[in-house]
């Protein structure tokens, strides 16, 4: 039982009433939102000053009680969820009266923080460095009244209540202060914070002799700054908050990197300035999101890769077009081909996609992929093309023509294949005069499922050189899909073709009469329409109407 309790994780407000009761002087720093939250935690902090400078400061707005209660306890919700240290709030005056007090504590408390620090200045206050010593202080007996109801609201009983004592900075001196101290650490206040606008701190020493350690006292030594520590802690300090350094940093860094980058119109003289985004990426947690989407994503829980096929320069029937761009970046309804086709896979989650390069591989600009060039396009064909990209490949992998245009439900039906080996064909044949026959199907139905779209390959050809003795079922699309044992058929046939002296010329139909020769079954998603692909001229005009959603004659 005794080693249980010794794991069991220490409250956010315990650990708060435990640095403000150490028998050493203990630090906490200056945060204002859940990234600077988190970085203050991973330095080794073990608490934060969740400053009213700073929190309205990243709001835009003066420390003057602009940004209301409830848009601070909003933003603290996300550094308390952010971290695993006690936030001490900067509560300013309480936000009112007694009774506003009593409802920031609850709200307090319901959002994981330790504590709060309420100053004896009345509503709504201004920051302590403008004109502080012009500054009204509130009259003990009600603040004193405020602090009571305050302990009265908390329900957690190690949830701390700091004064913070004005008078040093509003001039009237110590004897004041110490007065007003007292009269707060009787009214129930676990620890007294005693600020000073000095630039040497002799006025807080002096404070701190003559309290002799009545209570927890708390400094800010944003003045004082140059003060050795030691100072604080032969002093009996028993808080040292460093009350606004990482909101002033970031500051100073915006500033700079903002007119930087202005001034030369360029990323280059600030890009090893900054963190890496990746860097952003970890502190906001995106590997936990990753392993949670393991274990708890109902839908697909297996991470699907995509290679798009996309090194050509497209056929003569194209040149006048292609000249600049390749196929796959021509236009269609004002988005390059190959961006509908990524956004199609990014609608259905699929996210890691490689885009296999070639000819004018500089001009395909696609967010959102990786580009893999195959440098020797203009002999290889779309078998040596694949290839190149081994090294994308995973568990789950698409490989897809980069030149076509699907409906939607195409790809989700293909995601949701539990073959091995499944790729889609169209039922609807060209017209006997086009000159789309190629990469033709045979398919009879799966024994398993006689009605509905699935069906078992039975055979493929690039190209009709001479009439079969039996018709084909349909015409493959150029999208497959591979899981497990599949991908391994797939990097096994590579290695295979590789070796024939022809592997150049192969196509991705080669492929599939390879696995099909080996025995081993491939599934057939059966379509009828819905796609097209992009050969000539005049299939950028049916591509356009499309993508409008217009039905496509485009045989």
């Amino acid at each position: 039982m005794n080693a249980l309790l010794e794991t069991r994780p220490v409250r956010k407000t315990t650990q708060l009433r435990r640095l403000l009761e150490s028998p050493h002087t203990e630090f906490i720093l200056e945060a204002h939102n859940g990234l600077s939250a988190r970085i203050a935690e991973e330095a080794g902090f073990k608490g934060i000053w969740a400053s009213g400078l700073a929190l309205s400061a990243q709001f835009g707005v003066r420390d003057n009680n602009e940004a209301s209660w409830t848009q601070v306890v909003d933003m603290l919700e996300f550094m308390s969820d952010a971290t695993t240290i006690p936030i001490l709030l900067d509560g300013d005056t309480g936000y009112g009266n007694f009774n506003n007090l009593r409802r920031l504590v609850q709200k307090l408390e319901q959002r994981g923080i330790a504590g709060v620090c309420i100053e004896d200045k009345l509503f709504p206050k201004t920051n302590s460095f403008i004109a502080g010593e012009r500054q009204p202080l509130a009259d003990v007996d009600e603040f004193c009244g405020k602090i009571r109801a305050g302990k009265d609201a908390q329900s957690d009983p190690d949830f701390c209540l700091v004064a913070r004592v004005e008078a040093l900075i509003a001039g009237w001196g110590l004897d004041e202060a110490l007065r007003r101290a007292e009269a707060y650490h009787e009214a129930g206040a676990d620890a007294i914070l005693i600020h000073s606008k000095l630039p040497r701190p002799d006025e807080v020493l002096a404070f701190a002799e003559r309290w002799a350690g009545r209570s927890p006292l708390v400094i800010v030594p944003t003045k004082y700054y140059s003060t050795p520590v030691e100072v604080f802690r032969e002093a009996g300090i028993s808080l040292v908050i460093w009350a606004n350094h990482l909101i002033r940093a970031a500051a100073r860094a915006m500033q700079e990197v903002a007119r930087e980058i202005h001034d030369t119109a360029s990323l280059l003289n600030v890009e090893d300035r900054i963190v890496p985004v990746e860097e952003i990426f970890r502190l906001q947690g995106a590997d936990e999101l990753a392993e949670a989407e393991k274990r708890y994503f109902a839908g697909r829980s297996r991470h699907t890769k995509a290679v798009i096929l996309g090194a050509s320069r497209g056929g003569a029937e194209l040149a006048s077009l292609t000249e600049e761009y390749p196929k796959v970046m021509l236009p269609v309804a004002g988005k390059p081909l190959l961006q509908r086709l990524v956004e199609t896979f990014k609608q259905h989650q699929v996210n890691d996609l490689a885009v296999v390069t070639g000819y004018r591989a500089d001009r395909v600009q696609v967010s959102g992929v990786q580009r893999i060039e195959n440098p020797a396009f203009s002999e290889h064909g779309e078998l040596a093309s694949l290839a190149c990209a081994r090294g994308a490949f995973g568990d789950d992998l698409v490989v897809s023509y980069g030149d076509l245009l699907i409906r939607s439900y195409i790809l989700g039906d293909l995601l949701d294949s539990d073959a091995p080996l499944t790729i889609v064909a169209d039922t609807e044949l060209p017209r006997p005069d086009s000159a789309d026959w190629r990469d033709l199907v045979w398919f009879e139905p799966e024994r398993a499922v006689p009605w509905g779209h699935q069906a078992r390959l039975t055979a493929v050809q690039n190209r009709m050189v001479e009439q079969p003795p039996e018709a084909p079922s349909g015409r493959w699309i150029g999208m497959l899909r591979a899981q497990n044992q599949g991908v391994a058929w797939i990097e096994t046939a590579l290695a295979a073709l590789e070796r024939r002296a022809d592997f150049a010329t192969l196509g991705l139909p080669d492929l599939l009469a390879w696995i099909l020769d080996q025995g081993h079954p491939v599934r057939v998603q059966r379509i009828h329409g819905h796609w097209l692909d992009v050969n000539r001229a005049e299939d950028l005009l049916r591509a356009a109407d499309f993508a409008h959603g217009l039905p496509a004659e485009w045989r």
